[in-house]
């Protein structure tokens, strides 16, 4: 008996937590890079990101998967913390959504969804139409699990243990309140949670004060994904993750010293009583349920859910200013969020979610690109005032952009093939190359100094000219990396003509300044020693130009 329900259970459990995986992989795959550009652009002001936060989290059935874009949003610097408040919000109302669908028992649909999901998986041809079947696969697998769990969760209540819990829990809300925080940090999804503790409700093992309390709680204990999902980000992120945690925790309290006053509202809204039992066959039927069930309870629970959501945002909304003032001063700033040697952007709790995890490597690669820049700036300012500090830094810098193109490369690798669109997929390919080609620049920065050391060490001493056309060519040089750089951050398509004039400029001042060199040489004008250098120094110029060139091709989409 007992082997059965835990069976029962975990499987059920297994289909939950599954099934609403493949459905929120599902919704992001079928709206693409929509809803990134959505919680991008449609949060200006509070009320605004509010509303974003309800729709696409009631759209993509997690709260969880919000929360995490939102704070690998504001990690990226895509939004600041008002708005990441804002969102996240929202996103507590739009979770509410899975309750609602649980107490209209759509889990009677869940096996024609999931045999309709797996013939569209399998045989539509258009990619659109196979995420809509990804979509009922996971819906038929979510409210499969339920039904599943039910089964083993009815035996529950003939359990004297499980009983006298749940007798405690009716009794005193503060209980159930720690014990469905604590089920939801297990678990990990506050949706799982809300579905056992409804489960449980029409089983008849729980009354309606002690499934109110585990769903208050479970509101507290979904803060510790936000929580979680900071941990290694960067100061406002961390903010925004603090931020959701307060004014849930302060929620529930409010909610909790007003409990008997909530209690009735919410039963004075909703039809029925929420601790009626099936007494008999006849009314078994009318319902749909079994003998000893509840059938009025999943609608009192959901509603619960909704309003105690909907009286927070709507208490909070105003305050946001203040939230984002004391989660400041919870989390104060630290110089080191901007050291170059740490990642900024890459968070791999997000490779489940292609299109933030995409941004992110993009996001990576255009500070990579800016350190790139600021390291062969320094590399020609160490060749007019040389010093040993500014050596340290483009060495430093050096080794970052090793770092980075290592990171960023392991973090595209580590995405799933098989969730990523085809637009996506040409994007991971593109950052590939240009990773390395920002490497190779970098590089070649590094050669550059270690000529004008070895310069520097050996007395060499170039001519007038040679100096004076040094500098021309590498002028031409940081106007092609800061063309990349700038081309990089705006996603600029129409950058191959002033590419191609930059390339070609750096090409034909290599081959004209090659040749004055060796007539220089030729005439008397400079020593061997001083000529390998200058050629080398050439080389290297041409070459950063080269690389920039590809990267030029990627930024334009032709790579």
């Amino acid at each position: 008996m007992i082997q059965s329900m835990i069976f029962s259970f975990m499987g059920g459990l297994g289909l939950f937590l599954y099934g609403m995986k493949i459905m929120s992989e599902g919704l992001q795959k079928a709206a693409g890079d929509r809803l990134r550009k959505l919680l991008e652009k449609l949060t200006t002001n509070r009320v605004i990101a509010f509303l974003v936060g309800v729709g696409v989290t009631a759209v993509i059935q997690s709260s969880s998967a919000t929360t995490v874009m939102v704070v690998g949003f504001v990690n990226a610097g895509l939004m600041n913390l008002l708005q990441a408040i804002g969102v996240i919000l929202g996103a507590n109302i739009g979770t509410t959504v899975t309750a609602q669908m649980i107490a209209f028992k759509v889990q009677h649909y869940a096996l024609p969804a999931i045999g309709l999901g797996v013939g569209l998986r399998l045989f539509a041809t258009s990619r659109r139409w196979q995420y809509y079947g990804e979509i009922l696969i996971g819906f038929g697998m979510l409210f499969y699990g339920l039904t599943v769990m039910k089964s083993g969760l009815t035996a529950l209540k003939h359990h004297a243990s499980f009983q006298q819990a749940f007798v405690t829990f009716g009794k005193n809300p503060i209980l159930a309140v720690l014990a469905g925080a604590l089920l939801t940090m297990i678990l990990q999804s506050s949706s799982a949670t809300v579905g056992i503790t409804m489960t449980l409700a029409v089983s008849g093992a729980l009354s309606f004060k002690g499934g109110v309390g585990l769903v208050l709680g479970e509101n507290i204990g979904t803060t510790i994904t936000a929580l979680l999902a900071s941990i290694g980000t960067n100061t406002t992120a961390k903010r925004a993750a603090r931020a959701h945690m307060i004014f849930n925790v302060i929620g529930v309290c409010y909610i909790l010293l007003l409990f008997p006053l909530f209690i009735k509202l919410v039963d004075y809204i909703t039809p029925g009583d929420p601790d009626l039992v099936i007494k008999s066959a006849g009314e078994a039927l009318k319902y749909g349920l079994a003998v000893g069930d509840k059938p009025c309870i999943a609608r009192h629970l959901a509603n619960a859910h909704t309003l105690f959501n909907v009286f927070n945002c709507m208490l909070f909304l105003p305050f946001l200013g203040i939230l984002a003032k004391i989660s400041t001063w919870m989390v104060p700033a630290h110089d080191d969020d901007e050291q170059e040697t740490h990642l900024r952007y890459l968070d791999n709790r997000v490779l489940d979610t292609p299109s933030l995890a995409v941004s992110q490597a993009r996001q990576e690669t255009i500070r990579m690109m800016e350190i790139a820049l600021k390291m062969f700036n320094q590399t020609m300012e160490c060749s007019h005032h040389y010093s040993m500090k500014l050596v340290d830094k483009i060495y430093r810098k050096e080794n970052s952009i090793d770092m980075l193109q290592k990171e960023i490369t392991d973090f595209i690798v580590a995405l799933n093939p098989q969730s990523l669109t085809p637009e996506f997929s040409r994007e991971v390919t593109s950052l590939m190359y240009m990773v390395n080609n920002i490497e190779r620049i970098g590089d070649h920065s590094e050669n550059l100094i270690k000529l004008i050391e070895r310069r520097l060490d050996g007395k060499i001493v170039f001519s007038e000219e040679a100096l004076k056309e040094l500098e021309d060519i590498a002028s031409k040089t940081a106007e092609f990396l800061e063309l990349i750089r700038n081309g990089l951050k705006q996603g600029d398509k129409k950058i191959m003509d002033e590419a191609k004039r930059l390339e070609n400029s750096i090409n034909m001042l290599e081959d004209h300044y090659r040749k004055g060199h060796i007539s220089r040489l030729n005439a008397g004008c400079c020593t061997v020693d001083a000529g390998l250098i200058f050629i080398d120094m050439l080389t290297n110029f041409e070459k950063i130009g080269d690389h920039c060139f590809n990267l030029a091709e990627s930024i334009a989409g032709l790579k």
